[in-house]
């Protein structure tokens, strides 16, 4: 009998959990990403068992997303890119954006944030400040996000394209004053959650960063 192939890393067994009765667990996909399918059933509230549920569960791993934000000119720095998801959504196909990337197995998510921050917008980090570990998408989702805000100097910054040939990336950057980055998330003129989770943390923070980095 031949041995069974190796789960994919990016989609080991659901651990256990208390009030958690895992009933079947089966990687149905898996190549960059993995789609695994899950039957389970859970404890609800009043103590009973739930009826049972299978779940399709897609393994992203950890993320990193990165601020862009010069406390002396008060600009931020957001990068457009074209998004085949949002074009399937019936949303704009190019989206405005942050700096953001996936993490290696173990990967430092500032030194990851900095790597990305470098290679999307051509910036370099003089400082981060934590933002924090967000879940984005609890209902099929693995995929925790890593936030940080950079200081960066953006006083000469100009538009210019980036993003790794290899990869066949193209990110074009857009410095913006922080007002009017304020009101794109105020007029529902960004549709990434990311980017405006990001800014509205900035709106609150910004008077802090501007004395502490300056």
């Amino acid at each position: 009998m031949s041995a069974s192939p190796p789960r994919h890393p990016k989609a080991p067994p659901i651990p256990p959990a208390p009030g958690l009765a895992v009933e079947e667990d089966e990687v149905v996909f898996g190549n960059r990403f993995a789609m695994q399918r899950v039957r389970f059933r859970y404890t609800r509230f009043d103590g009973s068992l739930s009826g049972p549920l299978t779940w399709e569960l897609w393994r992203r791993g950890r993320g990193v997303v990165i601020l862009p934000y010069d406390p002396r000119t008060d600009r931020v720095a957001l990068i457009e890119q074209f998004r085949l998801p949002a074009h399937a959504a019936g949303l704009n196909g190019v989206q405005t954006e942050l700096p953001a990337g996936l993490l290696d197995t173990a990967e430092d998510p500032r030194l990851a944030g900095i790597r990305e921050l470098r290679e999307e917008a051509g910036l370099e980090a003089r400082a981060m400040a934590p933002i924090g570990p967000f879940l984005l998408m609890p209902g099929g989702c693995d995929e925790v996000v890593h936030f940080y805000c950079a200081h960066v100097d953006l006083s000469a910054k100009e538009a210019d394209t980036h993003g790794l040939d290899a990869e066949h990336e193209e990110t074009r950057v857009v410095v913006l004053p922080a007002e009017h980055a304020f009101r794109l998330v105020a007029e529902n003129r960004v549709d990434g959650a990311p980017t405006a989770l990001a800014l509205l943390w900035l709106q609150l923070h910004r008077a802090r960063l501007r004395t502490e980095w300056t």
